[in-house]
């Protein structure tokens, strides 16, 4: 395992999955802040452009205002073909998305970001083929019910019910999660966080 650095270190992002899953690789920040950045996608941006850029955007403006420190922020983009699923805000939206994503496989873009202690910016991104089962009406319903949806890229939190609703994954379950703890161990090696 990893020696963690002493330096401060802070985790740019509002989501608690992403926390927990530090924890799992022994990475505790010093401090989590949320960064207050525009999320919407740019005309024509890609979703896997989206989710590197959104989360180079978080790591900067935290880093903005805490510099010397280590920062590490990540986002999640799923898309169903070309179209972006957002965070599900209300119960048609996440209705829709389930009904989409019934039966077909989509992709969860990650992309992580980390500011070191000089400023620079390292980046990395990865992507993960998640296929659904087709959806009964009863079990979108069901599900709807559950409010595991609220506030979730694709209208989904894989970590809850929606796992019994995957047929086939491949690449990082941690990514669909929030965030790919492959990749994070590798960007805190190369930025020198974990020694």
């Amino acid at each position: 395992m990893k020696k963690q650095s002493n330096l401060p270190f802070i985790l740019a992002s509002a989501s608690p999955r992403r926390l927990a899953l530090l924890e799992q690789i022994s990475v505790t920040p010093s401090q989590v802040i949320s960064p207050d950045i525009d999320e919407i996608p740019l005309q024509g941006e890609k979703p896997k452009n989206l989710a590197l850029r959104l989360s180079q955007e978080k790591a900067q403006a935290v880093y903005a205002s805490n510099p010397n420190n280590f920062v590490l922020a990540a986002d999640t983009v799923v898309a169903c073909g070309p179209t972006i699923l957002d965070k599900a805000e209300t119960i048609e939206q996440a209705a829709t998305y389930l009904k989409k994503l019934s039966g077909r496989r989509h992709r969860v873009y990650g992309g992580i970001s980390l500011m070191n202690q000089d400023g620079a910016l390292l980046t990395r991104s990865c992507e993960t083929l998640v296929q659904f089962k087709p959806l009964s009406a009863i079990e979108i319903q069901d599900y709807l019910d559950s409010h595991e949806w609220q506030g979730k890229a694709g209208g989904y939190a894989i970590q809850g019910f929606a796992g019994s609703f995957v047929k086939y994954m491949a690449g990082s379950y941690s990514n669909v999660v929030g965030l790919s703890l492959y990749d994070t161990m590798k960007i805190l090696q190369r930025g020198q966080y974990l020694k």
